[in-house]
């Protein structure tokens, strides 16, 4: 494992002590898709992981043994707020889906308190943290609205619509642990393709049935990142210590959603002849649509700056290693 400078003065320092240049980290979220994975690879590690979570036994179905499971609700303060500090890392990939259900007035409530009242939560429990740490809080591209044709870094200002409005919340909410010992990462995440869940199932059904085609007019760009490659950029932020604020996860050079569709079509052996009119998805989907049809050329600077290496950028090979 690479220890950077950031790294090296906690693992000499009391904190540490005896832990053979482990982690230890606090994960709020692990049974999603993304937590999951990277819990399997942290423990593959060996790194020593607390996983918080609202239903013990369903939490001891999906994780690995190893890990120490935490009971509690990341929405609601507890007694669970005393353990991130005891830690190295504090990653919250907690909230609830975006796309499952109508975006209801009362919808939209439960998302963003998922993800603010959660993230404020995280950034209580570490508050009085005396010890060099790093606390990875999700975001996502949606932070850009419709960005059209132009590259997106994460230097560029936010765009408009709930989720963009969202973002800038969340990443507002976790910039407030910041410190002369906590270094904060918000993870900009693009579409992530993972063959166990997530977006990829979702979009392969119309195919399956036929019925594959782009969305909208298919010029808008999609970024997307293999799960694989996810794992590996929050492994590279939490080691790193030049990464600090937003950070782009997604693919340096995005497809549009036609390309895309084209892509998965050829790997499916199956017609991508239905497009599915921008008029059509509203009329189906609501107001979840728009977050769809708009175009975010996301780039990673800061992970390209950093020397990060993706390794399954290219949509045929990921395509190919996924179905």
């Amino acid at each position: 494992m690479v220890v950077t400078s950031y790294y090296r003065s906690a693992l000499h320092s009391d904190h540490l002590v005896g832990r053979d240049l482990k982690l230890r980290v606090f994960v709020a979220g692990g049974t999603g898709l993304v937590g999951r994975h990277l819990i399997n690879r942290l423990i593959a590690r060996g790194d020593q992981v607390t996983c918080l979570s609202r239903d013990l036994e369903a939490a001891r179905k999906v994780l690995p043994g190893e890990v120490e499971i935490v009971e509690g609700n990341p929405v609601i303060p507890g007694d669970w707020q005393s353990r991130p500090a005891e830690c190295d890392a504090l990653i919250n990939l907690a909230g609830e889906p975006v796309f499952d259900g109508f975006w209801t007035r009362g919808r939209k409530r439960k998302i963003r308190r998922s993800r603010l009242s959660s993230t404020f939560n995280m950034v209580e429990s570490v508050e009085d943290v005396e010890h060099p740490m790093v606390f990875i809080n999700a975001s996502a591209a949606g932070f850009y609205g419709d960005g059209g044709n132009g590259a997106l870094s994460e230097s560029s200002q936010p765009g408009e619509g709930f989720l963009a409005r969202l973002a800038c919340e969340w990443e507002h909410t976790a910039r407030q642990a910041e410190s002369e010992n906590i270094r904060v990462v918000m993870l900009r995440l693009g579409i992530i393709l993972a063959a166990d869940g997530g977006a990829l199932p979702k979009i392969i059904k119309p195919f399956n049935w036929g019925l594959g085609g782009k969305l909208g007019n298919g010029r808008q760009y999609f970024p997307w990142i293999h799960i694989k490659d996810l794992v590996d950029v929050i492994i590279f932020t939490l080691e790193n210590d030049a990464c600090v604020g937003p950070v782009n996860a997604s693919i340096p050079n995005p497809p549009t959603q036609a390309e895309f569709t084209r892509a998965l079509a050829r790997r499916l052996e199956k017609p991508a002849r239905f497009p599915v009119p921008r008029f059509v998805m509203r009329l189906v989907m609501g107001e979840r649509a728009i977050a769809l049809l708009q175009s975010q050329r996301a780039v990673p600077n800061v992970l390209k700056i950093n020397g990060f290496k993706f390794k399954l950028d290219d949509l045929d090979e990921a395509l190919e290693d996924l179905i």
